[in-house]
């Protein structure tokens, strides 16, 4: 292959590589309809596909792909994220959040789920859904934190143990009932609702 045309080639990948789903959130951050709110660091979007009532999601303007990118030079800047997560949450009192992050994150660009605990959305569909939000294998930001502060660096879960987290016998994470498939973990999510209002 000569080298124009390996060039064209590796252009033609990179161009695809950009348009692919995974790289979706970048668009999003440009995208009025999809913005909560910004700041010089940060981009605060709906998540196009909410697992929860409500799900938003935390990106910095920073090019950083993923949280296993983030050094202990991103500590401030993860902590600015936390805190204007935090200030998020305030705005729906009624409502309880968790904070963090995927162990094994599927979309292009560093950022924290910041999502309410009813889990009430026709998008949360799989039992990977519920595990990613609902087991070990989402990281509270706090505790990411915590890490880069003490250690400057994120103590890193295998692709096992992740594996092993989504594999996990679908349980209600309120009451800790065990339930046999995601139907009915979402009728059972519905009690919770129905006894809080």
């Amino acid at each position: 292959m000569t080298t124009k045309r390996k060039m064209e080639s590796d252009a033609s990948k990179s161009s695809s590589a950009k348009r692919h789903w995974s790289a979706g959130l970048l668009k999003s951050m440009e995208d009025p309809e999809s913005k909560v709110t910004e700041d010089d660091k940060t981009v605060i979007i709906k998540d196009k596909y909410p697992k929860a009532q409500f799900h938003f999601l935390v990106l910095p303007r920073e090019d950083i792909p993923s949280i296993w990118h983030v050094k202990g030079k991103h500590y401030d800047l993860l902590v600015h994220m936390d805190n204007i997560a935090r200030r998020l949450t305030e705005k729906y009192a009624d409502h309880k959040f968790i904070i963090g992050y995927h162990a094994i994150p599927s979309m292009q660009r560093l950022h924290l789920h910041v999502i309410s605990t009813d889990f009430v959305s026709p998008c949360l569909k799989t039992k990977y859904h519920w595990n990613s939000f609902t087991t070990p294998f989402f990281l509270p930001s706090s505790d990411i934190c915590r890490q880069l502060r003490e250690t400057s660096e994120i103590r890193r879960i295998s692709v096992e143990e992740s594996e092993g987290y989504l594999a996990t016998e679908l349980k209600c994470h309120v009451c800790a009932t065990r339930l046999k498939n995601m139907p009915r973990l979402k009728e059972h999510l519905l009690t919770h609702l129905n006894k809080q209002q």
